[in-house]
C-alpha cells in the first residue's frame, strides 16, 4: 500500500521535476542572453557615400577588365 502511494507521488513528481529543469534552463538561457554585450549598431553611411563607394568599385572593375583583355589578346565583351 505504502509503495503504491509512493509511486503514484513519483509519477506526478517526474513532470513536475521535469518543468522544473526546463524552467531554469530558460531562465539561465535569458539571463545569459541579457548579460552579453549588445549588438554594435550599424555604420552608418549616407547615400553619398555608398553611391561614392560604388563608382569607385565600378570603375576598378571595369579598369581590370580592360587589363584583361589587352593582356589576353581578346576583346572585350
Amino acid at each position: 500500500m505504502f509503495g503504491e502511494i509512493f509511486g503514484e507521488r513519483m509519477r506526478g513528481t517526474g513532470l513536475t521535476y521535469r518543468w522544473v529543469v526546463v524552467a531554469v534552463g530558460v531562465a539561465l538561457i535569458t539571463i545569459g542572453g541579457c548579460a552579453t554585450e549588445p549588438s554594435k549598431p550599424a555604420s552608418t553611411m549616407s547615400q553619398d557615400q555608398v553611391r561614392d563607394h560604388a563608382d569607385k568599385t565600378f570603375d576598378k572593375l571595369k579598369q581590370e577588365e580592360k587589363n584583361r583583355a589587352v593582356g589576353s589578346g581578346v576583346g572585350p565583351y
